[in-house]
């Protein structure tokens, strides 16, 4: 019995350290070093918060820009059920769902080049994708410029200054949130 004690003491001890001391630690520091990606980089405007900009959202208006389709269940773009479609690339519902959503942008893109960027057509893992390529975006400015009565100048200098470009070009391409955009949009 005695040879148990010290297993029960050392037990409690990495419980209270690993369970308690550790996890108030880290949260602090996080609160500290870096407060807003620590309270999930909320997106704030006069009208309160609009959203995160690490999720995207599903913007199906001719005057915003439209992110990677979401395969989440229940509701596209749902942070509770990330996931993807877990469909393999052999399976012909996979091919069904693509030439619908290949038809369906062509059909809302009139003005746009018919080779439709693989980003808009294809799900990710995650199905929470808020980022988009500058060419993926570039694609969809003839319809948000004619939906919003804007000259395609005005909004490709508003994705140009919207675009965020790696510290160095090895570390990933550049990109475009597409929720800030939507909301600067909103605010022209």
């Amino acid at each position: 019995m005695s040879g148990l004690r010290p297993l029960f003491s050392t037990m409690i001890f990495l419980m209270l350290l690993t369970g308690g001391a550790y996890p108030l630690l880290t949260t602090a520091l996080g609160q500290w070093w870096f407060p807003h990606q620590a309270n999930g980089s909320l997106i704030q405007d006069d009208r309160g918060v609009r959203g995160s900009a690490l999720i995207g959202q599903n913007f199906t208006s001719e005057g915003y820009f439209q992110g990677r389709p979401s395969a989440t269940a229940e509701m596209p773009y749902n942070p509770m059920a990330s996931g993807g479609s877990n469909l393999a690339v052999s399976n012909p519902e996979l091919d069904k769902q693509l030439q619908n959503r290949i038809a369906a942008l062509r059909v809302a893109n009139p003005q746009a080049s018919p080779a439709v960027p693989v980003e808009l057509v294809t799900a990710s893992a995650s199905g929470l994708d808020n980022n988009l390529t500058p060419a993926a975006v570039a694609w969809q400015i003839p319809r948000v410029a004619q939906a919003r009565h804007l000259s395609i100048e005005q909004v490709t200098r508003l994705v140009a200054e919207y675009t965020q470009k790696p510290p160095v070009s090895f570390i990933g391409p550049s990109v475009v949130n597409i929720v800030e955009l939507n909301l600067a949009l909103d605010r022209l």
